[in-house]
């Protein structure tokens, strides 16, 4: 497993950077999707779920942002699919030219789908453009309903939130319909898909979702 360290580029034009990387992403056939939440929301184990479900549809390659260790790469190898993991040198997020710098250390020829699991917090991440297609916002139950009215540039700048831990609602005071209200209002062009990756709920409304976009992107 590969460990690439990465420095922010701090460029002026991470806007350009990010267009360019998703017209070479088109180019070459790779979907890009960029996972953003904060520690703990369970993205390493939805994506385990999606490589396993979805192993005989296409090729999933992960890109694992951290500040320090190795550990969510390394589950994800051990699930057969490819996976690198970047250290970001202490920055809270991933930008257009340190994606791009990431991308660049993967075999892109064996992969239909790339999944950033950019650093988990719910600031930075949602400031940056990574050269995605496509931004996702995951939000755990245990969380609570009232994170959209804490960190609404996060929910805004996505195209789809995944309600992760739904097994768990019955032990958490978390209303889903609020949630869902206060996500709309913010962002009413949102797609919103409520899972439970360890039990399977929802989980195929989510991923018929990621094939669609993929399939658009790529023509």
């Amino acid at each position: 497993m590969k460990i690439i360290e990465l420095k922010k580029t701090f460029t002026e034009s991470n806007d350009k950077d990010a267009e360019a990387l998703r017209a070479y992403l088109k180019e070459k056939s790779v979907m890009l999707f960029n996972l953003m939440s904060a520690p703990g929301s369970g993205k390493t184990t939805l994506l385990s779920r999606l490589i396993t479900d979805l192993k005989e549809k296409v090729s999933i390659a992960v890109m694992e942002a951290d500040i320090a260790s190795a550990v969510d790469a390394e589950r994800i190898e051990a699930l057969g699919a490819q996976s690198i993991q970047v250290h970001t040198d202490g920055m809270c997020h991933m930008d257009a030219g340190m994606t791009r710098e990431g991308l660049m250390s993967m075999d892109l020829s064996s992969a239909d789908i790339v999944f950033l699991e950019n650093v988990g917090n719910l600031i930075c991440p949602a400031e940056y453009d990574t050269g995605a297609v496509k931004n996702i916002m995951i939000l755990s139950v245990p969380e609570g309903d009232d994170k959209p009215l804490k960190y609404p540039l996060m929910f805004r700048e996505s195209d789809a939130l995944v309600i992760t831990k739904t097994d768990a609602l019955p032990y958490f005071n978390f209303d889903m319909d609020k949630v869902i209200e206060r996500v709309r209002r913010l962002n009413p062009a949102i797609r919103i898909f409520p899972v439970s990756a360890k039990k399977g709920d929802g989980m195929a409304d989510l991923e018929a979702w990621l094939l669609e976009e993929t399939e658009r992107f790529l023509g």
